[in-house]
């Protein structure tokens, strides 16, 4: 059953949820979305709340049978999510982590260049970081992100999501100082199945998005 017609939908509907729990205009707040799918997500949320967008850029490490199964992340400043359920279940070799997490490093520092160029990383001492994203699978972009975050000491955490299973919540609201996700379904077989539309995002529409943010 889909619930939002596209990314653009799910961000408004998001951005109110967003608004509802830390008012409109909240002081000293960024929006950072998750390239690429979480972009057209998190500009509706950064719009409406009138406050800044920026990106933070992770990237998921996929199984070598099965790269969209998730094993872990890796993000800016040498920031690495491994899930040790998944590891151990699927038997995979050191060997093959190092191969996954070289080619998503080299994917990684591309998409930095190509989306920053020469733009610095907003500073975040202090402020209230909203984090988006197009929903939560397996979580393992999301705690590679919040894993970057650490280190730059933001003031106070938000992840914001249009979909999550519902047996996450409880991690992410231990993860983060508040969690806002509208649609929290029992059974969650893929974050597209609740979207009408839920096509690849272009490098262009993140350049295009980014730049307006």
């Amino acid at each position: 059953m889909t619930f939002y017609r596209n990314r653009t939908d799910a961000g408004q509907q998001l951005a109110g949820a967003v608004i509802a729990r830390l008012g409109p205009n909240p002081a000293n707040a960024i929006v950072l979305a998750l390239p690429r799918g979480g972009v057209p997500v998190a500009s509706e949320v950064a719009r409406q709340s009138g406050v800044a967008l920026d990106l933070l850029i992770v990237r998921k490490l996929g199984m070598p049978f099965d790269p969209e199964f998730a094993f872990g992340a890796i993000g800016p400043g040498g920031a690495c999510y491994l899930n040790p359920d998944v590891l151990e279940r699927h038997a995979i070799s050191d060997e093959q982590i190092n191969q996954v997490r070289e080619s998503e490093a080299a994917e990684l520092a591309r998409r930095e260049h190509l989306y920053r160029g020469n733009r610095e990383f907003p500073n975040l001492d202090g402020k209230t970081v909203i984090v988006v994203d197009d929903g939560i699978a397996t979580g393992a972009s999301i705690k590679a992100a919040l894993l970057a975050l650490k280190s730059l000491k933001p003031g106070k955490v938000v992840l914001a999501v249009p979909v999550a299973p519902k047996e996450s919540v409880p991690e992410f609201t231990q993860l983060v100082d508040e969690f806002i996700c509208p649609l929290t379904p029992e059974h969650l077989g893929s974050v597209g199945e609740h979207y009408a539309e839920f096509g690849q995002v272009t490098d262009a529409e993140v350049l295009n998005l980014s730049n307006r943010g």
